[in-house]
């Protein structure tokens, strides 16, 4: 299989919810629309910021079915599809589903109850759940800091690499630069290293990210193509600049409980995903007007995302 690396933003979507906590799945062709519009190239569902271990099976169904629905016809905007990593027939149920939905990629990450003891069977898992749809890139999903599991990433392409003929690359959401740049450099750049923490965009394309995943590009997506036009200009000021709104913008997530504070972004510009399942702590009404207010003192009205439908 011939890999493409995938250049600019792609977005982790949120996924939609009724005030009751159902699936509100009719506004996933605006969703589609609106990050379009916005330059976005692509998306990646149901991963930490869609709630997809939250989500039942037959609800990512539903979901990945939204999204394939949504988005037929153009094949420049690429949908993932993230399948998990616990229960891994789960993931080549969903694998094939993606598969028959005819999105562009399927995406897997570590078990994280019964971790893997080792790289090798790390990639053993990966491997039996890419050969489920070998007519699609898989991507690995390192995001250590809720699998828990931590290996190094440029071993884990040394274990693929030749056995794993679809494996397309990682979306990497760690801050283990040393780590990033030898994968980019493996194998003479073989494998498509996408960048997945918003807040240090700027190191990453230092080092040669061409492709970034994340969950602000839903809503500041402008501000983002800003400072990736600021750096291949040459203005490293500009861009250095740039990043520091996207860290105080994102700094508001801790503020206001974590990953839930992005639902309330999405609020601001006009499409309403509803709010998070429990666990995950929501704001109250007092707080999000707080929230805005804080949200404005980092300048977000001049970067939001532009809700044209």
């Amino acid at each position: 299989m011939i890999q493409n690396h995938i250049k600019g933003l792609i977005a982790a979507p949120f996924t939609p919810m009724h005030p009751d906590g159902g699936l509100n799945i009719g506004i996933i062709s605006d969703y589609y629309r609106f990050l379009k519009i916005n330059g976005v190239a692509g998306a990646f569902i149901c991963g930490s910021t869609g709630e997809g271990v939250s989500l039942t099976q037959q609800e990512k169904k539903q979901v990945i079915q939204a999204w394939s629905e949504a988005t037929r016809g153009d094949a420049d905007f690429k949908v993932t599809v993230f399948l998990g990593g616990t229960c891994l027939d789960d993931c080549i149920d969903l694998a094939r589903y993606t598969s028959e939905s005819k999105l562009y990629a399927v995406s897997f990450t570590a078990p994280y109850y019964f971790k893997p003891a080792n790289v090798k069977s790390l990639a053993e898992s990966c491997k039996k759940v890419a050969d489920a749809v070998p007519e699609l890139p898989f991507y690995y999903y390192h995001i250590p800091v809720l699998t828990g599991v931590g290996f190094a990433m440029v071993d884990l392409l040394r274990e693929a690499d030749g056995k794993i003929p679809n494996f397309a690359g990682i979306k990497y959401t760690h801050e283990d630069f040393m780590d990033y740049l030898s994968c980019l450099h493996f194998g003479g750049g073989k494998y498509d290293m996408l960048w997945g923490r918003d807040e240090n965009m700027l190191a990453a394309l230092s080092l040669g990210a061409k492709g970034a995943v994340g969950s602000t590009y839903n809503y500041v997506a402008p501000l983002y193509l800003q400072l990736m036009e600021a750096y291949e200009n040459g203005d490293l000021k500009k861009a250095r600049q740039l990043q520091q709104v996207s860290i105080d913008l994102i700094s508001l997530l801790g503020k206001y409980g974590g990953i839930a504070t992005g639902k309330a972004y999405m609020k601001l510009v006009g499409l309403d995903c509803g709010e998070f399942r429990l666990p995950v702590k929501n704001m109250s009404a007092d707080q999000f007007e707080q929230f805005r207010k804080d949200a404005e003192n980092f300048n977000f009205s001049e970067y939001k995302s532009s809700l044209i439908l």
